[in-house]
C-alpha cells in the first residue's frame, strides 16, 4: 500500500464540478433565486485555486518575510471586504470598527500560535499563509452569519426601535439584544466544529 499522497489529474479534479452540476439542477428544480451567485462564485473559485497554486508554490520554494507580509495582507484585505460587502448600510465608523477587529484580532491570534504554539518562525509561509487561511476563513463565515443576523433584527424591528428611542431609550439599551443574537449566530459554526472536532473535523482533515 503507498502511503504517499496521492497525484490527482486534471482530469480527476475536474470530476468534482460533477456534483456542482447537480446542485445547481436541484437549484433551478427548486426555483432557488442563488443559481447565478452559485456559478459565479465556482468560476471565480476556479480561477483563484489555479493562479494561488502557482503562487504558492513560488512562495514555498522562495520563503521570504516580505511575500508571506504581502501574501497575509492580500487574504486580511479581501476577508474584510468580502464582509463589509454584505453588510453595505452600515455606517462608516462601523465598518472601520469591523475591519479593526478583524486585522487585529485575526493577526494577534495568528501570531500567538504560531509563536507560543508551534514555536515557529511568524514569518514562515508554510506555516503563516495555511493557518491564516484558517483563521481568517473562521472570522469571515462568523462576521458574514453574525452582521446578517444583525441587520436583519434591525431591518425587521425597525417599528420597535423607533418607539423604544422615543420613549428615551439609549442606543446602547435598544442594540444590546440584537449584538447578543448576533454573536450567538456567529459563534454557531465554531461551536458546532468544537463539538465534532475529534470524531469528525480532525481526522478529516489530517487524512
Amino acid at each position: 500500500m503507498n502511503a504517499g499522497a496521492a497525484q490527482i489529474s486534471i482530469f480527476q479534479f475536474s470530476l468534482i464540478y460533477v456534483l456542482l452540476l447537480l446542485v445547481l439542477l436541484v437549484m433551478q428544480k427548486m426555483k432557488i433565486g442563488q443559481t447565478k451567485q452559485l456559478l459565479i462564485g465556482s468560476i471565480r473559485m476556479t480561477v483563484q485555486l489555479i493562479l494561488v497554486g502557482f503562487l504558492l508554490t513560488y512562495l514555498f520554494q522562495n520563503a521570504h518575510p516580505i511575500y508571506t507580509v504581502l501574501y497575509l495582507a492580500a487574504m486580511l484585505a479581501f476577508a474584510i471586504h468580502r464582509v463589509l460587502s454584505l453588510a453595505k448600510i452600515l455606517n462608516r465608523r462601523f465598518k472601520i470598527i469591523i475591519a479593526c477587529c478583524m486585522a487585529v484580532v485575526g493577526l494577534s491570534i495568528l501570531f500567538y500560535f504560531i509563536g507560543l504554539v508551534v514555536r515557529q518562525n511568524i514569518f514562515h509561509p508554510q506555516y503563516a499563509i495555511p493557518l491564516a487561511g484558517m483563521i481568517l476563513g473562521n472570522t469571515m463565515t462568523g462576521m458574514n452569519l453574525g452582521l446578517h443576523h444583525f441587520i436583519s433584527q434591525l431591518q425587521s424591528q425597525r417599528q420597535k426601535i423607533d418607539t423604544l428611542l422615543f420613549l428615551g431609550a439609549t442606543p446602547k439599551e435598544i442594540l444590546r439584544p440584537f449584538l447578543n443574537e448576533a454573536l450567538e449566530t456567529a459563534l454557531l459554526p465554531t461551536i458546532n466544529n468544537m463539538i465534532g472536532m475529534g470524531i469528525i473535523s480532525l481526522p478529516g482533515m489530517m487524512t
